[in-house]
Parts: structure tokens; C-alpha cells; sequence
């Protein structure tokens, strides 16, 4: 039963996610005419070419690209891929009809906030495990053959299809906004998934420490290791606890280390990555 409430959870933030991504699309991008990458920027460039909607050649390059993805890859990119792609269809389709004016007149700043939005947006959906499709799956069949980072390739295809703007265009200014959305898209992904991932290690010093511990135990559900320390200063034997816990775990856990000992000593440093129960999974 928690299984399948965790699978429910995941896929109601993937669709806020999704939500989202296309508000940045449909409210910011679309209207001042600024392409960014993707399946998506493609889409996009057949929307100021034909009028055709951008759901509906988004629905259909990604069909297309599921599956040619699922007879050289199988179905490991898994359902969440398919599912990615329906629900963005369906509000491409929605918003779309509905926003037909850009919400801000500056377009700088229609790249700017288009970016994060959108970046925001996949961030939330990769963080669930989560797909569009698109890039990701031409990206994973390039890689089956040849060895090349899927990072490398999705960049080199999206540079490729804003510098396509110009064909539509012929406005040098028009792809600079898409490469401002492409650097912002990219950040604010990157930003949201190590914000969530993002994992502090603390030292603490302190006579309680076995109460201390017993809390994080209990309250916090995290491990402690209990180090034999020695002051030089003062030449004394002292107890020193080591936990790492989630960043946004950090600021309770100080609270209640300050309740139970205010004048307790921590040491409070950010770790690049940890691995192993309760975070991230060895992946290599």
C-alpha cells in the first residue's frame, strides 16, 4: 500500500512539473516568439512556420521517437516517458488556446522567465524519475553506439535548434534569446536537483551527546556515528557525534540539538554527494 502511494505521489508531482514546464513554454516563449531546445523547440519552430499547434507536432515527434526508442532500446525508459509526454501534450493543447499575448512585453525577460519555468519544470519531473522524451530518448539510442556523453549530445541538438530560428526569423537578436533560455533552462534545472539532493554532514560536540543521539534516532531516522575525540587545548576526552542529514532537515535538527544543550559546539559542512541508504543510489 505505501508502494503505491509513493507511484501516486511521484506521478502528481511529475504532472506539476509538467504543469509548469508548459506555462513557461506557452506564457513566455511562444508569445515573444523565442525558441528554445528540444522536441519542444522544434515544435515551436513548426508553430511560427505553419501555425500548426505546437501539441500537435509535439505529440507527434515524440510518438515517433517512443517508438523507435522502444525497438532499439526496449521499454527501460520506462512508462513515465509515455506518460510525460501525454499529460505536456494536453496542456501544450490547453494553454495554448487560452494564452495568446505575452504576459511581459521585454524580451529578455521573457527568456529569463521562460527559462526558469521550464527549467523548474523538468527539474521537478526528473526528480521523480520522471521524462518528456524528445532529446533524452535520440540522446540514449547516440550512446548505445558511439561513446558519447547524452549530456554532450542533448546540448549540441538544442544549439542546433535554436541557431535554426534564423531560417524562420532571420533575426540574429531571436537566437540569442533562445540561448539565454537554453543557459537559464539549464541552470534551473541543475539548481532544483542538487537543491533537493543536497546533503550536509555535521560534527557535534556536546556532554548530552547521548541524548542527542537518541533524538536523531527516533525523530529524524538517521544514523550517528559516535567519534572518540581529545581537546588538545584542554588535554580532556570528549564525545563527538557525526550525522548527515538531508539540507532541509538541517535547520530542525539544530533546533533540537540548541533545546536539548544551548551550549553545544556544531560544525556544519555541505558534502558534495553521499551514498547508501536513506540518499542516493551507486549508480556505477
Amino acid at each position: 500500500m505505501n508502494k503505491i502511494f509513493k507511484e501516486i505521489k511521484a506521478y502528481v508531482i511529475i504532472t506539476i512539473g509538467l504543469l509548469i514546464n508548459a506555462l513557461g513554454w506557452t506564457a513566455f516563449l511562444i508569445p515573444a516568439e523565442i525558441t528554445g531546445g528540444g522536441v519542444t523547440g522544434v515544435a515551436t519552430l513548426i508553430f511560427f512556420g505553419t501555425e500548426i499547434p505546437v501539441w500537435v507536432s509535439f505529440l507527434i515527434l515524440n510518438g515517433i521517437l517512443v517508438v523507435i526508442g522502444t525497438k532499439i532500446l526496449g521499454l527501460g525508459f520506462g512508462l513515465r516517458t509515455i506518460f510525460g509526454t501525454l499529460v505536456l501534450t494536453l496542456f501544450f493543447s490547453i494553454f495554448q488556446g487560452i494564452i495568446t499575448e505575452p504576459i511581459v512585453n521585454e524580451n529578455f525577460m521573457s527568456a529569463v522567465v521562460g527559462g526558469i519555468l521550464g527549467g523548474a519544470g523538468i527539474g521537478i519531473v526528473f526528480s521523480q524519475g520522471g521524462s518528456t522524451g524528445g532529446t533524452d530518448i535520440i540522446a540514449m539510442i547516440i550512446n548505445k553506439y558511439r561513446n558519447i556523453s547524452p549530456g554532450k549530445i542533448i546540448l549540441y541538438i538544442d544549439i542546433l535548434i535554436i541557431a535554426s530560428s534564423y531560417l524562420i526569423f532571420g533575426s540574429i537578436e531571436k537566437i540569442v534569446y533562445g540561448y539565454v533560455t537554453m543557459g537559464v533552462t539549464a541552470y534551473a534545472i541543475d539548481l532544483l536537483l542538487t537543491g533537493a539532493k543536497r546533503t550536509v554532514q555535521l560534527f557535534i560536540f556536546s556532554p548530552k551527546y547521548d541524548e542527542i543521539a537518541e533524538v536523531i534516532d527516533r525523530d529524524f531516522h538517521r544514523g550517528v556515528t559516535l567519534i572518540d575525540g581529545t581537546g588538545w587545548y584542554s588535554k580532556k576526552k570528549s564525545k563527538i557525534l557525526m550525522v548527515l542529514v538531508k539540507k532541509q532537515e538541517s535547520n530542525n535538527l539544530l533546533r533540537t540539538i540548541k533545546g536539548i544543550d544551548s551550549e553545544a559546539f556544531v560544525s556544519v559542512n555541505s558534502v558534495m554527494g553521499v551514498y547508501g541508504r536513506g540518499f542516493d543510489r551507486i549508480k556505477a
